[in-house]
């Protein structure tokens, strides 16, 4: 059954990556020569902080420089506007730059799931002309210390750019992926508070689990002010029982039975491990042998509390 799998997986891959390469012909032989006279061409498009679109485009010759510019996105009888910006190059060419938020919780535009197409509308006096914006390639992955963010980090909506089979970019939006993203986390020598995020998912009753190898610690989850969760847990419970350290999860569950780590994933960073890393500290449980306490990341996000037996002096 694994194998099997493995080759409809691998079969659909290429399915797509012929379909995404016949696009590409299709929109650089066909669409684009057609196209030119009437559409702007994107020299740039991205979505920057996982819910900012930035775009850059050159108009075609056919335009003039207009009294009022502006961006409109539509999906079926709704449309949002957004001010944008076109001005003389220095050969004489009209440039179009424009910036979008998106998201009503963030003051942008209110965009609902799905796929939202996206022209300039051109206004002088009377006269009003509407611009489809031709996308002729995909923006890329760039490296570095950050990658694109590909959500955004106060709703956990995820917001792409995207193409028509005819060039026309759009602009995609998703819901946020089920997740319990870390806001705070705080230690005292009583122990250690986790404030998060439910993102995408509402959970009932819901209860933090605190797990190592063959243990496991069951806390309360509180739900604040804001909106925002908090479980505590006692550190005399997290107490090695050998001389080595133990890696302490957290996971967040409710009456449904579904469990979710808890971790830090709406960020840019590469390497989590390293730019969120918190310090460790030494505490004395009650009752117990003093600890080396170090919260973390994962490579993949999750949080992690390591509890270090501190060695005996003399």
């Amino acid at each position: 059954m694994i194998p099997r799998r493995s080759h409809l997986r691998a079969a659909r891959g290429r399915l797509e990556a012929r379909a995404a390469a016949l696009r590409s012909w299709l929109i650089l032989r066909v669409f684009l020569p057609r196209r030119s006279r009437h559409t702007a061409r994107l020299k740039y498009a991205a979505v920057l902080d996982g819910q900012t679109v930035n775009l850059h485009a050159e108009l075609p010759r056919s335009v003039r420089l207009p009294d009022h510019a502006e961006l409109v996105l539509t999906r079926g009888r709704r449309h949002h506007e957004s001010p944008a910006r076109v001005y003389e190059g220095g050969d004489g060419t009209l440039l179009m730059d424009a910036a979008v938020l998106l998201g009503a919780e963030v003051g942008g535009a209110p965009v609902d799931p799905g796929r939202w197409q996206v022209r300039l509308r051109l206004r002088t006096g009377s006269r009003t002309r509407r611009i489809p914006l031709l996308l002729v390639e995909l923006p890329t992955p760039y490296e570095g210390p950050t990658r694109p963010m590909t959500a955004s980090g106060v709703t956990g909506r995820r917001h792409r750019i995207g193409r028509s089979v005819t060039g026309n970019m759009r602009v995609v939006t998703a819901v946020a992926k089920p997740g319990a993203e870390v806001v705070k986390v705080h230690i005292t020598h009583a122990g250690i508070s986790v404030d998060f995020r439910l993102l995408g998912i509402r959970i009932d009753e819901p209860e933090a689990e605190f797990i190592a190898s063959g243990r496991r610690l069951r806390q309360p989850v509180t739900v604040l002010a804001d909106g925002t969760a908090r479980v505590e847990v006692p550190l005399e419970g997290m107490a090695p029982r050998r001389s080595r350290p133990e890696h302490w999860d957290v996971a967040v569950t409710g009456a449904s039975g579904r469990t979710f780590r808890l971790g830090r994933r709406l960020h840019d960073v590469r390497n989590p491990l390293r730019v969120f890393a918190m310090r460790a500290t030494a505490i004395a449980p009650r009752g117990q042998r003093p600890l080396l306490v170090q919260p973390r990341y994962t490579p993949a996000g999750n949080l992690r509390i390591t509890c270090t037996p501190m060695p005996e002096i003399g």
